[in-house]
């Protein structure tokens, strides 16, 4: 082989050299691909995070525009409702601690005393008209209260001073009847009795509290204000002689009249 056909041999011919001039270039080429790749997924994957973030934070702002109106509503209601409340509390506490015994109003059914004077009063009557403490004065007087007229008690012990009515005259001494009834239910309970004392109408407790027959009774485990059964027996002197308080009324009347003439 000749020297002219070596050095054609071996020279590179015009295709190779294109060939491997190119290959850097497709080298290039793949080297650039995987890097917009790279960026490409880093860029979704910082997206993705990013947006899950704003949703939540909007989740959360939302919650808290919701919550946060509740909260002063409640304090502000808690409070209106408390505070006033407890001063005003405390200062009717300290106006009933401090307010004087005197001022307020005394409690009913006082019991009278023996050897006081009696009471005054002028009430109306069944039949009509009106009687007086001084109708009878420089005499012996018997009141019997009675709690209410025509139930079984009372109309009892009505029947046992009319029944003794005359005895009583003989030591010169009167019997007044004395409830909170009407005049009518009064004159009622006469004519259905055919009661002989007369029965005064006290409507306002004036005489009955006056005379301590006013006041709390218990009845069935239940506690309320009433008429107490009391008898008062008044001296010629205008003066208490005897009191009986809680009445029995089987022999009552029997007791009343040697009463009056023992004195």
């Amino acid at each position: 082989m000749s020297k002219k056909t070596r050095t054609k041999s071996s020279k590179p011919s015009p295709k190779s050299r294109k060939t491997s001039a190119r290959k850097p270039a497709a080298a290039k080429t793949s080297n650039k691909a995987p890097g917009k790749a790279a960026r490409r997924s880093s860029t979704a994957s910082a997206k993705k995070p990013a947006a899950k973030v704003a949703r939540k934070a909007a989740k959360t702002a939302a919650k808290t525009t919701v919550r946060k109106p509740e909260q002063p509503a409640k304090t502000t209601s808690a409070k209106a409702s408390h505070k006033p409340t407890s001063k005003q509390l405390i200062k009717s506490n300290l106006s009933d601690a401090t307010k004087p015994l005197s001022a307020t109003k005394p409690a009913p059914g006082t019991p009278l005393v023996e050897g006081a004077m009696a009471p005054p009063f002028s009430l109306p009557r069944d039949g009509g008209g009106s009687v007086s403490l001084a109708d009878h004065a420089g005499k012996k007087l018997v009141l019997f209260f009675y709690p209410r007229a025509d139930t079984p008690g009372c109309t009892r012990e009505a029947i046992d001073f009319t029944r003794l009515n005359s005895a009583f005259a003989d030591e010169g001494a009167a019997v007044l009847g004395v409830s909170a009834d009407t005049v009518k239910a009064q004159e009622s309970f006469r004519t259905k009795h055919q009661l002989s004392v007369p029965l005064i109408s006290d409507e306002q407790h004036e005489m009955l509290e006056a005379y301590g027959a006013w006041g709390e009774k218990s009845m069935y485990g239940r506690n309320f204000m009433g008429i107490i059964r009391t008898t008062v027996l008044i001296g010629t002197d205008g003066r208490i002689a005897k009191i009986w308080r809680n009445v029995r009324v089987d022999g009552h009347a029997d007791e009343v009249l040697d009463a009056v003439r023992a004195l």
